[in-house]
C-alpha cells in the first residue's frame, strides 16, 4: 500500500470511528449513520483506495466528473449519490448513472429524472433540498413548500421520494448548528405523517458533522477528512 492510500485509508478509519461515537453519544436506538464519501475533483484512483478500504457510498457534486468515474470504476456494487446543483439539462445523465439524487427542488427537475429513468433500472432515490436560512444564493425551498413538492415527487414512477437534506449556512457553536438541523428534522417528522415510508435526513459535513448526528442525521457527506483538500 502506497502512502496516499494509507492515508486514505486511515482518514476513513477516524471518521467511521467518528460517526460511531457520535451515534453512541446521542442516539438511543440501534439506528445508524450512512457515511458518504464525497470524492468532488479527486481521481478515480482515490475512490478506489477508499473502495478497497471498505467505503462502498460516494458522493458526487459535479455531473459529467461524476459519470467519468462512474464508468471508469465501473462496480455494481456501489452507491453513487449526486449532491451538486440540479441543471435540467443534466437530468438525463443523472437519471442513468446515479442511485441517489440529493438535490431536489422543483417540480420540473423531478419530472425529467422520473421520465429520463431507464425502465430496466430500480426507481432513482431522491431527497427534496431545503432552503433553512431562506437564503438567496443557496438552493432549496422555503419550509411552507415543502408538502406540496412531496406529494407530486411521491406520485412520479421514475422516483422514490426517501426524505430531506439541506446545507445550512455555515454556524461556529455547536448549538447554532443544532437549531439549523433541528428544523429539518422536524419538517420530515411532520411529512412523515402523510409519507410514512421517508427515512433519510441528509445533512452534515465534516464541520458540523456532530450536530447533524445529534438531530438525527442518518446519512454526513463527508469530503475533505477523507480526501484531503481537493484542488481547486
Amino acid at each position: 500500500m502506497n502512502q496516499i492510500s494509507l492515508n486514505i485509508a486511515t482518514a476513513l478509519k477516524s471518521v467511521k470511528a467518528l460517526v460511531l461515537e457520535h451515534e453512541a453519544r446521542y442516539r438511543n436506538t440501534s439506528e445508524k449513520v450512512q457515511l458518504l464519501a464525497v470524492s468532488k475533483k479527486k481521481p478515480a484512483s482515490d475512490i478506489l483506495q477508499a473502495v478497497a478500504a471498505g467505503q462502498r457510498a460516494f458522493g458526487e457534486n459535479y455531473v459529467d466528473e461524476g459519470v467519468e468515474k462512474i464508468l471508469e470504476i465501473n462496480d455494481a456494487s456501489l452507491s453513487w449519490h449526486y449532491i451538486g446543483a440540479i441543471q435540467s439539462r443534466k437530468t438525463a445523465l443523472i437519471a442513468e448513472h446515479f442511485q441517489w439524487a440529493h438535490g431536489v427542488d422543483r417540480l420540473k427537475v423531478a419530472t425529467r429524472l422520473s421520465e429520463q429513468r431507464p425502465k430496466h433500472l430500480p426507481p432513482l432515490n431522491i431527497c427534496l433540498q431545503i432552503n433553512v436560512d431562506n437564503e438567496a444564493s443557496k438552493a432549496g425551498i422555503p419550509m411552507a413548500e415543502l408538502p406540496e413538492l412531496a406529494d407530486q415527487c411521491s406520485s412520479l414512477p421514475g422516483l422514490k421520494l426517501r426524505g430531506l437534506m439541506a446545507i445550512p449556512t455555515p454556524r461556529d457553536a455547536m448549538s447554532e448548528q443544532r437549531t439549523a438541523f433541528a428544523q429539518l428534522r422536524h419538517a420530515l417528522e411532520n411529512l412523515q405523517d402523510t409519507h410514512p415510508e421517508l427515512d433519510t435526513l441528509s445533512m452534515g459535513m465534516s464541520a458540523d458533522m456532530e450536530a447533524a448526528i445529534a438531530e438525527g442525521s442518518t446519512l454526513v457527506r463527508i469530503g475533505t477528512a477523507i480526501f484531503g483538500a481537493r484542488e481547486s
